[in-house]
């Protein structure tokens, strides 16, 4: 069962590595856009726009790579203390109890409202805007099943330390 929980970290890891790169080009446009419009005094839709999808991608696909960390803010009352096995407890009614639940109910609900954006092709509002606010959308089903990938190996990893008495660690 290990062996899910590593190809489902694998396969986070390669993507929150990947999208990373994405926080470097935010910066950058960002940068450029503001350079451009206060010392020039050009705006771009196109751009801005560019920034608000980079910042998006950015967080949705990289959200379960976080998890799987442990970069991912926590009340740690319980936690901060407690030895692995608690931990692990923790961990695992927290991934059955709450994340899962969470990931597919918004995968549920998000799929349809992705699915009707790529029926019609939904283009931004703005005239000059950027043509692809369908793949924008297709993001959150994509970051709810990420998420729910991410929560099976938390929950993997923690039964492992519940019978096994291993360390909880998470590569």
């Amino acid at each position: 069962m290990t062996r899910i929980a590593d190809a489902i970290d694998s396969l986070t890891r390669a993507i929150g590595r990947t999208v990373a790169w994405l926080a470097l080009a935010i910066v950058l446009l960002q940068f450029v856009l503001v350079v451009a419009r206060y010392l020039f005094g050009f705006g771009s839709i196109w751009l801005n726009e560019s920034v608000i999808y980079g910042h998006a991608a950015l967080f949705l696909l990289a959200a379960a790579w976080t998890l799987a960390a442990g970069g991912h803010v926590r009340v740690d009352i319980f936690y901060a203390e407690a030895p692995p096995r608690r931990r692990a407890a923790i961990d695992l009614a927290g991934s059955l109890l709450l994340l899962l639940p969470f990931a597919l109910l918004l995968l549920y609900l998000s799929l349809p409202f992705a699915a009707r954006s790529w029926a019609i092709l939904e283009r931004s509002q703005e005239t000059s805007g950027l043509p692809f606010v369908y793949v924008l959308k297709t993001l959150v089903p994509v970051f709810a099943a990420l998420m729910a990938l991410q929560g099976i190996a938390q929950a993997i990893r923690s039964l492992a330390v519940l019978r096994a008495g291993r360390p909880n660690v998470a590569s």
